[in-house]
């Protein structure tokens, strides 16, 4: 069953690699903790330990990495509806 066009599918199959290559990647900086990442975590502004700081930046980083695995799934999602769609297209466009 064709849902979208030609064009449409070429697009969603680009734009889902490229997402699933950027959030996978995204989300191995963030499980290794990487410094430049650390602007992007949801952490208060003052701590009253250095070992408080450490526990959320770090819950914060695995959290961050997880969400950015899971969006990276819902893209493989959406890669498949594509490659899906782009065949059926290329099949009816054969005959």
């Amino acid at each position: 069953m064709k849902i979208c066009g030609p064009k449409c599918s070429l697009c969603g199959l680009i734009i889902s690699v490229w997402g699933i290559v950027q959030l996978v990647l995204m989300g191995l900086f963030f499980y290794i903790h990487s410094v430049a990442l650390i602007e992007d975590l949801p952490l208060k502004e003052e701590y009253d330990s250095l070992d408080e700081f450490y526990t959320a930046a770090n819950s914060a980083y695995n959290q961050n990495a997880y969400n950015c695995w899971i969006a990276a799934c819902i893209y493989v999602i959406t890669l498949l509806l594509s490659a899906q769609q782009f065949y059926m297209n290329s099949r009816v466009t054969a005959n």
